[in-house]
């Protein structure tokens, strides 16, 4: 994977404790909007060249975001994210697992907490904070192994993309 000075993707093992940093060249507001909003992360959440789709959300505390990440081959990849808190602006938590394409989690792949924050980086940049916790060092060596550092790479590009596409 080349090497992105934006981005930091830090994995221990030990704790399970995945730390991921990623600054983006956009204002806080409009980099929250990109992760709140469906029609937004539609547009931007799946590694190149997938595209995703969203069944259900209800960005609110106790909501959800209910999604499918499609291969080229039209293979449908499912999840749900449970929104634990929500501090406007500044940051969210959630519950995040695979799922089937009814929602229900899939017990046999790793679930994740999320704490996500959003701070100003300068003038019109923002850094996107991410923990994820996971329930021991295997879960979170499972997701490494699955690909999620070049799939989290990909993804942030794709998000700098709708990011300029907006600002234009």
């Amino acid at each position: 994977m080349k090497h992105d000075p934006k981005f930091r993707f830090m994995a221990d093992t030990t704790t399970a404790i995945l730390d991921v940093r990623r600054r983006f060249a956009a204002p806080r507001q409009l980099v929250w909007d990109c992760h709140t909003k469906s029609e937004l992360l539609d547009r931007w959440f799946a590694p190149k060249p997938m595209t995703t789709r969203t069944a259900s959300m209800e960005f609110r505390e106790g909501g959800h975001w209910h999604h499918a990440m499609i291969a080229e081959d039209g293979t449908e990849y499912w999840g749900i994210v449970r929104y634990d808190t929500i501090d406007p602006i500044d940051g969210y938590t959630t519950t995040d697992f695979f799922s089937d394409p009814s929602g229900t989690p899939n017990e046999d792949l790793p679930a994740s907490s999320w704490v996500v924050r959003f701070t100003e980086d300068g003038a019109d940049a923002t850094l996107v904070h991410s923990r994820i916790t996971y329930a021991s060092p295997e879960d979170l060596q499972t997701v490494i192994d699955m690909g999620m550092e070049e799939g989290m790479a990909s993804t942030f590009e794709k998000l700098d993309e709708t990011l300029a596409s907006l600002a234009s």
